[in-house]
């Protein structure tokens, strides 16, 4: 669940998608390969069954890749040529080469070309075209791959009712869409105001966003939802048992967006399971939700309402989150990750949570990232 990214929110961050767009085919885009970290059960880190790492390891014969995220167990990878690529937990489909196996290394996904942007959710993932037109497989028990229906799929379809699409975001089962006016679109689970429209009806096709105007960047939680919008503040909607929303409360569930306070500047954010990031312009991260293991970064075990300042890190340029951890890179394209990790999903070779950020050793030229359930990957120069 990146930001974007993934992010669900990769994360994808909206600017590197309209820069990919406006590049296009033609010139050169910076290409990388793949490390992943920590838990291996269901082949999330692509490396062929080689089991569970707590440092970082090779994902098999990914090459030329431009933007990676994580799902809970599944990862995506997307390529210069457009295609998309997948490995990991299938049970639902969320791998989408038309099977229900689980796939220790990476498969392409059936029929996708002409791809600018991959996110995933919980057990599903989406893909971007340069069409401006948005495709989903895997798990769509709420209508959360916006088809109309309640039906999984294998393979991808074409989410209905939007177009011009310049951002998506992943969630756990609900699922985000930037539009070019900048209007934010949403479908799926709403069983907590996941989709800001004022009620907790779920949507199996998109509906808009109230309140919120002239947004750039969106990101979703596993029952929270992120927006930026132009002037720079930040936005929250949904779940906020933690205080995730980041309006100062805990407990009180937002049917529509609120402010996050104290917040101005953003230009990226990104969501765990129950708490947010948001990167500012200055290169500074700030954290705010659920803190049990350490994954707000300000090296204490307290959850917070209102954003705190992530320490150790600075000229920061992706920020992204697992379920329970958090990531961030550095402009000197360092990876460093903090927050729960029991099997190794920090990459620093223990298994021993981090309250404060720890650098991932053996990663160099690091331009994109991701995190599921007790595991991450990271995309870096070869």
């Amino acid at each position: 669940m990146r930001r974007l990214r993934l992010a669900g929110v990769l994360l994808v961050s909206v600017l590197s998608v309209v820069l990919f767009a406006l590049m296009g085919a033609a010139q050169a885009v910076t290409t990388g390969t793949v490390s992943s970290m920590g838990n291996d059960q269901y082949g999330q880190l692509g490396n062929g069954s080689g089991g569970s790492s707590t440092t970082p390891v090779a994902v098999a014969g990914l090459t030329n890749v431009i933007q990676i995220d994580g799902g809970r167990e599944h990862a995506l990878a997307l390529r210069s040529d457009g295609t998309v690529w997948a490995w990991g937990h299938n049970q639902y489909g969320e791998v989408g080469d038309g099977t229900k196996t689980n796939r220790p290394s990476p498969v392409q996904v059936s029929g996708l070309t002409g791809v600018i942007a991959v996110e995933t959710g919980h057990y599903y993932s989406m893909a971007l075209k340069s069409d401006g037109s948005v495709w989903m497989w895997g798990w769509n028990k709420y209508g959360t791959l916006g088809d109309g229906t309640t039906t999984n799929r294998t393979t991808p379809v074409k989410v209905t009712g939007i177009s011009n699409v310049t951002a998506i975001a992943g969630a756990r089962d609900h699922t985000l869409a930037l539009e070019a006016d900048g209007s934010v679109w949403a479908w799926g689970d709403n069983e907590f105001g996941n989709l800001g429209i004022g009620n907790t009806t779920n949507h199996t096709t998109p509906v808009q966003v109230h309140n919120l105007a002239n947004v750039v960047a969106i990101a979703g939680g596993r029952d929270h939802s992120l927006a930026i919008e132009s002037d720079g503040t930040v936005w929250g909607w949904g779940w906020n048992q933690y205080g995730q929303i980041g309006d100062g409360t805990k407990g009180t569930n937002k049917l529509l967006p609120v402010q996050v306070n104290g917040l101005t500047g953003a230009t990226m954010v990104s969501a765990g399971a129950d708490h947010s990031m948001a990167l500012k312009g200055d290169g500074t991260v700030w954290a705010w939700g659920q803190n049990n293991d350490g994954q707000l970064g300000d090296g204490t075990k307290t959850n917070r309402s209102t954003p705190v300042k992530v320490s150790g890190l600075a000229n920061v340029v992706d920020i992204g989150n697992g379920r329970l951890h958090s990531l961030a890179i550095e402009s000197d394209g360092s990876a460093w990750a903090w927050g729960l990790n029991t099997d190794g999903e920090l990459g620093e070779g223990s298994t021993t949570n981090r309250a404060t950020p720890v650098r991932i050793p053996g990663i160099t030229g690091a331009f994109g990232l991701g995190g599921g359930v007790n595991y991450s990957v990271v995309l870096h120069s070869p």
